[in-house]
């Protein structure tokens, strides 16, 4: 029995992925209270575009969804939260067979590519002071011993 691969792209047939993510936009909007008339005057679009994005009709650009997300005042993920596994098991790198390809770690898998690190990282060399900057620095590491000498162990 030979398996049959999906292709990754069908014209017409809207992306169960796309379709979530519109499903997002519009409730994010409804929350707000916002109108598709307003959102889209905000983004410089017709009303007709936003209800495409909405229906998963229209695929979203990573730079359009940057800006409903600023729009909208929510980040980038929100429009990915609560992804049912079957939808997710239909994005396209997924139905074009391509499921062995290592993914690129998650935000909350690698703390060094986490957002509030790069803040932490900043706002630590703002401290003018370096005698002040040594000091954060020994009490964050004084903070976390016990948990690196468990670890060491």
């Amino acid at each position: 029995m030979t398996t049959k691969t999906i292709p990754a792209g069908r014209p017409g047939i809207p992306n169960p992925v796309d379709i979530h993510v519109g499903e997002r936009i519009r409730l994010r909007r409804t929350i707000l209270r916002m109108s598709q008339e307003k959102l889209s005057e905000a983004l410089g679009l017709t009303f007709q575009q936003i209800q495409k994005y909405e229906r998963g009709a229209n695929r979203v650009g990573a730079s359009r969804l940057y800006d409903i997300a600023g729009v909208l005042d929510v980040n980038i993920q929100f429009f990915y939260d609560d992804m049912p596994e079957d939808v997710s098991g239909q994005a396209p790198r997924l139905r074009a067979g391509l499921a062995d390809i290592k993914e690129h770690p998650t935000f909350s898998s690698d703390p060094m590519l986490r957002k509030e690190t790069l803040e932490l990282v900043r706002a630590y060399y703002r401290i003018k002071d370096e005698n002040l900057r040594n000091k954060v620095f020994d009490l964050c590491v004084a903070m976390t011993a016990p948990e690196r000498e468990m670890n060491e162990e």
